[in-house]
């Protein structure tokens, strides 16, 4: 795919698959997902932000996970993809703001705290994405990403793949009639990198202490970071 057309692809995309993406993503993640937040709810709480931005919200899960765990946080969603957006609002995360995270429409360094969860990879630039990001938190203000990430044991990876572009774009296509828009999920996971390679392009960005938390098995990685 060109990365030009990307922006328009994932909306596009996103917007055709929004009323059935949270049972996809349970379903095809065997209920692991709840899991994934949880261990990000955590680590947030330990960072007792009062303001924090949940970029690429989607239909807010992790804004509204973050929202119940961590008392005392004001979360606010951002994302690009308006029909996302309403099933947040229709599930209880109020402040939300249409936005690409590439542009956000936020003053620099007006936040403790930054989470996105599988939203940097379908952004048109991984490292535009985190400088963004960076550039809105206050110097010392934490970043959380989480994604999807390829397992290094040898044994896992060629099952994990073989799930990846065989079985999870059958399942999906059947259950939001784009199976396309999970033959794209699978490429960009291997597109995307992870481990020493995600915490190197962090650091770049303007973070320092950047630390890869790989889950289930490495196949979703937490990354946590501290602005510079």
């Amino acid at each position: 795919m060109n990365q030009q057309d990307k922006p328009e692809y994932v909306r596009d995309l996103f917007s055709a698959i929004a009323s059935r993406y949270e049972l996809v993503n349970h379903l095809l993640s065997g209920g692991l997902d709840f899991y994934w937040r949880a261990v990000a709810v955590r680590i947030v709480s330990n960072w007792k932000p009062s303001l924090l931005l949940d970029v690429a919200t989607g239909s807010g899960d992790l804004g509204l996970a973050i929202r119940k765990g961590v008392s005392g946080t004001r979360v606010i969603g951002a994302d690009f993809c308006r029909p996302m957006l309403e099933v947040a609002r229709r599930k209880g995360l109020t402040e939300l703001v249409e936005a690409d995270g590439l542009k956000l429409p936020f003053v620099t360094g007006s936040f403790d705290g930054v989470t996105a969860a599988f939203g940097l990879r379908n952004m048109a630039s991984w490292e535009g994405g985190l400088t963004e990001m960076g550039r809105i938190l206050k110097p010392g203000g934490h970043l959380l990403i989480l994604d999807f990430s390829l397992p290094t044991l040898p044994v896992i990876r060629p099952l994990y793949r073989a799930y990846l572009h065989l079985v999870l774009p059958i399942i999906a296509g059947v259950a939001t009639g784009r199976k396309d828009a999970y033959e794209y999920l699978a490429g960009s996971i291997e597109q995307f990198p992870s481990g020493t390679a995600m915490t190197q392009l962090i650091e770049k960005c303007g973070f320092r202490n950047a630390v890869a938390h790989p889950l289930s098995l490495g196949t979703v990685s937490l990354y946590t970071a501290e602005r510079v």
